[in-house]
């Protein structure tokens, strides 16, 4: 029986436009507020339109020692470029990219999923360490 693991993507994100890159401090001061960038298509501009798109990005922490993920945020992007003149004819597109406040009291690493509706499920992780 197959496991939705088996389906999650990782690669490099200087050479696939679908990898969740996640911008943070390397190392942050506990209890003190950071902040985390997701952003897809970094190096590599995803197309973002109404017929591939990446419709949502969720981002977890995973305290150290800690056996389950907690869920920081889950953003879903709904303009790309849909009308009813037809598609990539709206008015408005989103880009994929969100940024999130982050206060955390021990390290440990932040996940980030993504989803492109044509390219399925892509991850990347950071490790976040205490000063």
């Amino acid at each position: 029986m197959n496991k939705l693991s088996e389906f999650v993507k990782t690669a490099d994100f200087k050479s696939e436009k679908h990898v969740p890159v996640i911008d943070c401090p390397d190392a942050v001061k506990a209890g003190e507020w950071f902040t985390v960038n997701i952003t897809v298509g970094k190096e590599i501009a995803h197309p973002n339109t109404t017929e591939h798109h990446i419709a949502w990005i969720a981002v977890h922490f995973l305290p150290a020692g800690a056996k389950t993920t907690l869920e920081i945020g889950r953003f879903e992007f709904s303009a790309h470029g849909q009308s009813p003149i037809g598609p990539n004819q709206g008015p408005v597109h989103t880009d994929s990219s969100v940024t999130v406040r982050v206060k955390a009291i021990t390290g440990g690493m932040i996940f980030a999923t993504a989803y492109c509706n044509i390219h399925g499920l892509w991850e990347s992780d950071k490790t976040v360490a205490l000063v």
